[in-house]
């Protein structure tokens, strides 16, 4: 049993730690404050009971003794608990009387230190807090009211001590910070960058200077930025293609981090589900063809066999780019591919004359295929591999849907203003179908494709 003090960094899922990942895969509970980036929840277990202990600025909060009791109850119970806070727990944070309570008690912890928003916030803004010529050391400060009441700091000291002045929590404060640095020998023209939600989709970036900040609209919470680097501008996150554009994702695991790469502001709304279904292994050296017609059914079947072998000289056909791909991540490279990611285009591909086929798809899928080959005289196997199941799917209020099936599309209740894009034209055609006006259909039918659309749409 162990509690873990988790740093959850301050916002951007990529910058969590690889101990904070590891720790988090085999909890057994999380307490997770508000400023956790929800996602990083779904690293925990599906059976970790998650639980917010978030505090909020003038509204609901959990008083820091219950935490603290929480934790000593759950590590005594023989768990392995995260807390998780946002940024660094023991900076500026509670972290260290969470550790002080767990040690009193005999409770076994751990620390994973976390990437500061002090530090990541300013360089997301293209900001770096040292700079030669311009900053030799970085002073970081809390500017919160309370329990470190910005009063009792001393900032005038802090104004003499140069180079950059990082504030934390300041944003309530903040004019009573400017006037006691300008006290302290600052001048009014130093320059100085708010940077609101830090890391993350919605991060917003505001320049000004000391003599202005009290009076200049910012939003909580933000990291203030004091000094000569603040009037540098090497902006990159702000800068990317989808940065400030909302996407919702009802499918596709390679979706979602290619968008957010791209500064995407991304909503899972899964329609479908991938589960098992119970087949029996079968060979496929004793066929001439293998057709596959999704990475799902690649990733099943092969997954079945001994190696790449078991094919002996069966042919292997893929629909697709991205069913390629799945094959080729086992090493498999496909013999014939279709032009177009549709079972039509890839029947076209198929020699004329009969062939004995295996078939590993889904429970449920079109027809087209099979029916098609076995009209020219094939023997078609088919082999179910998995099932899907489908979830309902609303909408998220995002400046675009993206549907990676028919399926999907199906699963989707109510009418959307979003820009509608597809991954092909089967799923482009069931759109349609329901009443949808398809913006973006991918071209070539893949995810890179997809996201290739949604770029050019946007920057147009």
């Amino acid at each position: 049993m162990t509690v873990y003090l988790v740093g959850a960094g301050p916002g951007d899922p990529g910058l969590l730690t690889m101990r904070a990942h590891e720790v988090l895969a085999r909890a057994d509970i999380v307490f997770y404050d508000r400023l956790s980036e929800a996602s990083l929840l779904e690293l925990a277990p599906p059976h970790a009971e998650r639980v917010s202990v978030g505090k909020t600025p003038r509204g609901p909060s959990t008083p820091q003794d219950e935490i603290n009791r929480l934790l000593v109850e759950k590590g005594t119970a023989g768990l392995e608990v995260v807390r998780l806070k946002g940024g660094d727990s023991f900076l500026f944070s509670r972290g260290g009387e969470e550790a002080a309570a767990l040690a009193a008690a005999g409770v076994p912890f751990e620390v994973v230190p976390g990437v500061s928003s002090s530090i990541a916030a300013p360089a997301y803004a293209g900001i770096p807090v040292t700079h030669r010529g311009m900053s030799t050391s970085v002073t970081i400060v809390t500017g919160h009211e309370d329990p470190w009441a910005a009063t009792d700091t001393d900032w005038e000291a802090v104004a003499r001590v140069g180079g950059t002045i990082v504030v934390l929590m300041g944003v309530a404060t903040r004019a009573a910070i400017a006037e006691r640095l300008m006290g302290g020998g600052l001048p009014g023209n130093t320059p100085v960058a708010a940077v609101t939600w830090g890391t993350r989709p919605n991060q917003r970036s505001v320049r000004t200077t000391l003599a202005s900040l009290g009076t200049t609209a910012i939003d909580s919470p933000a990291v203030l930025v004091i000094g000569a680097v603040a009037a540098l501008d090497l902006t990159w996150f702000e800068r990317r293609p989808l940065f400030g554009r909302r996407v919702q994702v009802t499918g596709g695991d390679d979706l979602a981090p290619r968008l957010r790469e791209l500064g995407a502001d991304v909503v899972r709304t899964p329609g479908i589900e991938i589960l098992d279904v119970e087949w029996e292994p079968t060979d496929p050296s004793a066929y001439d063809f293998v057709l596959f017609t999704s990475a799902n059914a690649v990733d099943r079947f092969v997954a079945s066999l001994r190696d790449a072998r078991a094919f002996g000289v069966a042919r292997i056909a893929a629909i697709g780019p991205g069913t390629t791909e799945a094959l080729a991540r086992w090493h498999l490279v496909a013999d014939v591919v279709a032009s177009e990611a549709v079972a039509e285009s890839l029947l076209q591909a198929l020699p004329l004359d009969p062939h004995r086929a295996l078939l590993p798809r889904a429970l449920e899928a079109r027809e087209v295929l099979p029916d098609g080959l076995r009209e020219r005289g094939w023997t078609v196997d088919v082999l179910p591999v998995y099932r899907t199941e489908r979830r309902p799917i609303t909408d998220a209020r995002a400046d675009a849907i993206t549907f990676l099936s028919s399926s999907a599309v199906g699963a989707f209740e109510g009418p959307t203003d979003a820009v509608v894009a597809c991954i092909g034209p089967v799923t482009a055609a069931t759109a349609r179908a329901r009443g949808m006006t398809v913006t973006i259909e991918a071209d070539p039918h893949t995810v890179d494709g997809l996201v290739d659309g949604l770029v050019a749409h946007f920057a147009s």
